[in-house]
């Protein structure tokens, strides 16, 4: 068996660090259920203040943040939220808005860069004189960096733009924000203002920012109120989580500085893959971290192979559509956080050399 020296499948392979581990047998905790733990408070409040939110709610995961936010501005059943129909939330989370929330989904096509047009947003509204037979709509769900657009980012004038729109029609804006401080660094943009027109932030430390778990929802005191208790029917509410929230402040203060060298890597990857004969990346749209790169039509190289020969050779990536790789910070010394990356572009041509397709 190959040991994994190369583990690009997701940012979420991250582990903690030992000054994570520290905080976590050092943590000061009570019961959060009963709002008592101070160190799930401080994450809370720190997450809120960086996000330019009133409060914060700490959540097991990003898909019961979106979830919870989805239900407490959509609190009617029956209700609809428009979001991306490549969005995280329409593919990836079970569909939880629909057979927990009884939300329905109206889905706008996502551009290349994981916009939504700001027209076809509008014609998706509802008409409310339409009431009798139309779900009504009350939400905008937005994703920023966008994953299945290879981590593209939206920026504070499109964003803007949809919170005006959702105002000027009595909706709320939600934003998926996953990613969000990957979007904040390659943009160049404090977070704060990236999300200023949001009425609610689902924001996870469990990524490239290296927690072992958890997200944390922000927004108005009202809102979170109603998310709180959302969160204990959801069965997300946990009595001494203050442990692990206090790996996931260590994550926030002392990784998002680190978000830049992992989007420098995921472009010199990207370069080396588009060199390769038989791959095929846009190198351009690679702004954060996310990189997917497709085997191009003709090729002798197939997927199955590929991805057979790089698990040999103790890479892993992610075996979707067009294959995807993320770069992340790793437990790893210093010195295989940069080679890791250079041993990859040195072994894919080793392996198609192998598979025949290039000499």
């Amino acid at each position: 068996m190959v040991t994994r020296m190369v583990d690009l499948r997701s940012d979420t392979v991250t582990k903690p660090t030992e000054a994570m581990r520290a905080a976590m047998v050092t943590a000061e905790v009570d019961d959060d259920v009963l709002g008592a733990d101070p160190t799930a408070f401080q994450l809370e409040s720190e997450v809120a203040k960086i996000m330019g939110k009133e409060a914060g709610l700490f959540v097991p995961s990003g898909t019961m943040g979106n979830l919870i936010s989805v239900l407490v501005h959509c609190d009617i059943r029956g209700s609809e939220v428009i979001l991306g129909d490549n969005s995280h939330i329409h593919i990836y989370e079970n569909g939880g808005i629909s057979t927990i929330g009884g939300v329905h989904p109206r889905p706008v096509k996502n551009n290349e860069d994981g916009t939504m047009d700001i027209n076809l947003i509008e014609a998706a509204i509802r008409d409310p004189r339409g009431e009798l037979v139309y779900p009504t709509t009350r939400l905008i769900c937005l994703e920023n960096s966008h994953a299945n657009s290879g981590g593209r980012c939206l920026s504070v004038a499109y964003t803007d733009r949809v919170g005006e729109l959702a105002t000027k029609h009595g909706l709320k804006l939600h934003i998926d924000g996953a990613r969000i401080f990957n979007a904040s660094v390659a943009l160049g943009v404090p977070v704060h203002r990236l999300v200023q027109a949001a009425d609610s932030i689902s924001v996870c430390l469990s990524k490239g920012l290296g927690a072992p778990v958890g997200s944390v929802i922000v927004g108005s005191k009202s809102f979170i109120t109603k998310a709180r208790r959302l969160r204990k029917t959801l069965g997300g509410g946990m009595r001494q989580v203050g442990f692990i929230c206090a790996a996931a402040f260590v994550a926030l203060q002392e990784n998002v500085g680190k978000l830049e060298g992992d989007h420098k890597k995921a472009k010199v990857l990207a370069e080396g893959l588009n060199q390769i004969k038989g791959l095929r990346v846009d190198v351009a749209a690679v702004q954060t971290n996310i990189i997917y790169f497709d085997i191009v039509e003709g090729s002798k190289l197939t997927a199955e192979k590929l991805y057979k020969n790089l698990e040999e050779h103790g890479v892993l990536v992610m075996p979707e559509g067009p294959a995807r790789s993320v770069c992340s910070l790793k437990d790893l010394p210093g010195f295989w956080k940069t080679y890791l990356y250079m041993f990859l572009l040195l072994l894919i041509p080793e392996i198609l050399i192998k598979l025949g397709c290039i000499t």
